[in-house]
């Protein structure tokens, strides 16, 4: 009969020292994920956000280079031979691929180069509004007391003007008014939506207990508004830009829809909307394309704009 103890204590000599070394060992070391990182990777498995990344890199392929896609003069017509000319599908991506309009202009080309401005307006006034209202609201929400009072009743003064009206206004009072004078108006107005989301961001924050410790350290006010502050407060701050960006490109087009947006006879999606109103009852091809195109950017971007919500708010998930 074998020797059972002998056996088990050969099994404990032999199992024991992996067993040991193991819990020695401890759990496998790893680099903890950030709030960015795990955002990244929500992102990435979002069909949302993969599908508005997609119709927004095209879109901003089609911006940056319209000439890869079309070769024709979205300037020139013939309104002897294409006048109203019906939209021919089997022609992809040639000049009557969307038809013309009244005065013989290819509307695809104006639609592949209307892109430009329309896109051009609403990144540039994000980035404003982003850039302006953000280190407004970081200064009143770490300070607080005067430059708090200061620049909430300024932000109550802005919210009080309609947004539309108040561009139309300030527009208006420009005999030329180019991309750069329409960002700057738009700007000027939108800058306090991203400034109070800021502001209550870096209240929240400043009250951290990593924030506590950095001062306590002696850090600079410069170096803990930029270091420590600044990086946790932006994800409200991304989420707000993102989806306003659509926003901006709607206002550019509504105000050259009424004669007030982008002169000097620059091609934009508003101002074909425009010019087509007047054949949409027998020729609707000639406001469909500009307005779907113009649909179909801010959707990109408002999807966008939802994916990141929830990446970066845990609780969405």
């Amino acid at each position: 009969m074998p020797d059972l103890t002998k056996t088990t204590a050969t099994d404990e000599k032999t199992v024991a020292p992996d067993v040991t070394d193991a819990i020695a060992a401890g759990p496998a070391p790893g680099k903890p994920r950030s709030l960015w990182s795990d955002a990244w990777r929500e992102l990435r498995s979002n069909p949302l956000f993969v599908i508005s990344a997609f119709l927004i890199v095209v879109l901003l392929v089609v911006a940056a280079f319209p000439g890869l896609f079309t070769g024709t003069d979205p300037e020139s017509g013939d309104q002897v031979n294409h006048f109203l000319g019906k939209p021919e599908l089997s022609h992809f991506f040639q000049a009557d691929w969307f038809g013309y309009d009244r005065t013989g202009r290819s509307i695809y080309a104006r639609v592949v180069f209307g892109a430009r401005n329309s896109i051009l307006v609403g990144v540039g006034v994000t980035v404003l509004v982003t850039l302006f209202g953000g280190l407004c609201g970081m200064l009143a929400g770490y300070f607080g007391g005067f430059w708090d009072s200061l620049i909430s009743r300024l932000t109550d003064v802005f919210f009080g003007i309609p947004f539309l009206l108040g561009a139309m206004v300030v527009l208006n009072a420009f005999t030329e008014r180019t991309v750069w004078v329409v960002m700057g108006a738009l700007a000027f107005l939108g800058w306090t939506q991203i400034a109070r989301v800021m502001r209550g961001a870096v209240i929240t924050t400043k009250h951290a207990d990593y924030v506590v410790a950095a001062r306590a350290l002696g850090a600079g006010t410069k170096r803990i508004l930029f270091r420590h502050i600044l990086p946790n407060a932006l994800a409200p701050v991304i989420v707000v830009a993102t989806i306003s960006l659509g926003t901006y490109i709607v206002a550019e087009s509504t105000l050259s829809y009424l004669g007030l947006g982008i002169g000097d006879g620059a091609i934009s999606w508003g101002g074909d909307i425009s010019d087509a109103t007047q054949d949409i009852r027998n020729n609707p091809h000639t406001l469909f394309f500009p307005a779907g195109m113009l649909s179909i950017t801010v959707l990109a971007f408002i999807m966008m704009g939802d994916a990141v919500r929830e990446a970066l708010d845990p609780k969405l998930r």
